[in-house]
């Protein structure tokens, strides 16, 4: 081997003689009266200099291709070894060495081929509300975002309305997650998802005082293996690709399917079916706007999903099946009460719910949910109304909804967009029940305008007009200039 390199040396060497010199004699020629000056033999020098440092580069390559060869055949010849030992031996094999990054995993425990990925965004909330019968109480979801049931009514005579200024940057948002395939084809993922919406308006945890300190939320957190998934997650009655883009948190909320809930589901191609975390919340009897969280019963809240996707959008028909239950403890006898029996009772409810996306072109879209049902309040409108009502005797009576939204959105340029929508729901309830002080309704419009000068950096501002109306006619506006900055990484 030592022979082949000396000899592929000394035949690079003269085959560069005569280019050395046909350079050298091409220097020299408009000199060549003064052939024996002192600038000549600088030339020379330098030619020979340059000659050299040629020589040196092609031994080094020669080296370098030799090492290679080396450690290919030592490979070769070598038992197999895992992947890891194998990766410091082929990184010395070139010129110069690099380090890396990082040096291990990041989840070194985690199972062979996982990749961790991480996102999310940070978002400045700022709002003017406005409303005409009444103040929304400062610190309450109902300042930070658009919330229906927040929306006062009759209360005029307690407290006028009046407008309000807020910022925060609570619901900004995090994810972690790590996917892993398996060597026999399994697929496995893990998932975390947090917001900084927590409680936060305590002397321990933070004010708008001094430091507006939150808590943190856990938003979902599930495992995924194969079509299954268990865990928190999107209930599977929500359609959450259907949601318009906004600027407030949710926009349309009293027209949505919106809950997030332990579950355990089966996805199949279009289909999906999952069995969810039940809980019943009702009114009891001429209680009006209470809201009680019943019994959970033995029941899982049942549910089922078709969804068809194309070029065109797409379009989903979810149903639900759910038990609701009731049920108090008796009371024993006292010197000035009679006894009381324990009282239990329990009732079906169900619910259909249409949506989905359909683009009108490249720059247009148009979308849609429409949610009807009996017993299924809380999910929708972040439960605007119950799921139920209890009667003289203590049984249940269920409360039908009707609700949905449509929005239209237009992308002007890759960095504007707008978005109009509009959306509503109205409730069929027992009023000898319930009373006249329970919502009978709700309804709100919205108008954005989205700009991106940066790519993932979102500068938005949207109108809001709200309504709620009780049974009784009395009704409730609010007025919202809702803007935000968000970065999405």
């Amino acid at each position: 081997m030592s022979a082949s390199i000396a000899s592929t040396s000394k035949a690079a060497t003269v085959r560069r003689r005569p280019l050395a010199a046909a350079l050298l004699i091409a220097l020299a020629l408009p000199g060549v009266a003064f052939a024996q000056t002192a600038k000549e033999k600088e030339l020379e020098a330098r030619v020979a200099q340059l000659e050299a440092m040629v020589q040196q580069l092609v031994a080094q390559q020669q080296q370098q291709q030799t090492q290679i060869s080396e450690v290919k055949t030592a490979q070769a010849t070598a038992p197999a070894a895992p992947a890891a030992a194998a990766a410091p031996a082929t990184a010395t094999a070139g010129a110069p060495k690099v380090s890396p990054i990082q040096g291990t995993t990041i989840t070194p425990t985690a199972n062979p081929n996982s990749k961790f990925y991480y996102g999310g965004f940070i978002k400045l909330d700022a709002s003017v509300t406005s409303t005409n019968d009444g103040d929304i109480p400062d610190g309450t979801v109902g300042r930070l975002f658009y919330v229906p049931k927040a929306i006062p009514v009759g209360q005029g005579h307690l407290r006028e309305g009046g407008t309000d200024t807020d910022m925060g940057a609570n619901f900004s948002r995090f994810w972690f997650g790590v996917d892993s395939d398996t060597d026999n084809g399994d697929k496995l993922k893990a998932y975390l998802e947090f917001d900084l919406f927590g409680g936060g308006s305590t002397a321990f945890t933070g004010n708008e005082i001094a430091t507006n300190t939150y808590a943190l939320t856990l938003r979902q957190a599930y495992v995924q293996w194969n079509n299954w998934l268990a865990g928190q997650a999107w209930t599977n009655f929500q359609d959450t690709a259907a949601l318009p883009d906004t600027v407030d948190f949710l926009g349309p909320t009293e027209g949505t399917v919106f809950v997030r809930q332990a579950q355990l589901r089966y996805t199949n191609g279009p289909w999906s079916f999952s069995m969810e975390n039940p809980e019943t919340v009702y009114t009891p009897f001429n209680g009006n706007m209470a809201q009680i969280a019943g019994d959970d019963g033995p029941m899982p809240d049942l549910t089922a999903r078709y969804t068809m996707k194309g070029d065109w959008g797409h379009f989903g028909i979810a149903g639900l099946v759910r038990q609701l239950k009731y049920q108090t403890a008796g009371v024993a006898a006292t010197p000035t009460a009679p006894a009381r029996p324990a009282v239990e009772d329990d009732t079906t409810g169900y619910g259909i719910s249409v949506s989905g996306k359909f683009n009108l072109g490249k720059n247009d879209d148009i979308r849609y949910m429409v949610t009807g049902g009996s017993g299924i309040g809380r999910y929708i409108g972040l439960a605007l109304n119950n799921d139920a009502v209890l009667d003289s005797t203590g049984d249940l009576d269920n409360i039908d909804v009707i609700a949905g939204f449509v929005g239209w959105r237009h992308v002007f340029s890759p960095k504007l967009r707008t978005n109009l929508f509009y959306s509503r729901a109205d409730y069929d309830q027992n009023t000898d029940f319930t009373g006249l002080g329970i919502t009978k309704g709700a309804q709100s419009a919205h108008l954005n305008l989205i700009y991106t000068p940066l790519p993932k950096l979102d500068l938005g501002a949207e109108l809001i007009w709200g309504q709620r109306e009780l049974e009784n006619g009395d009704r409730g506006e609010l007025n919202r200039l809702q803007t935000h900055v968000k970065y999405n990484f």
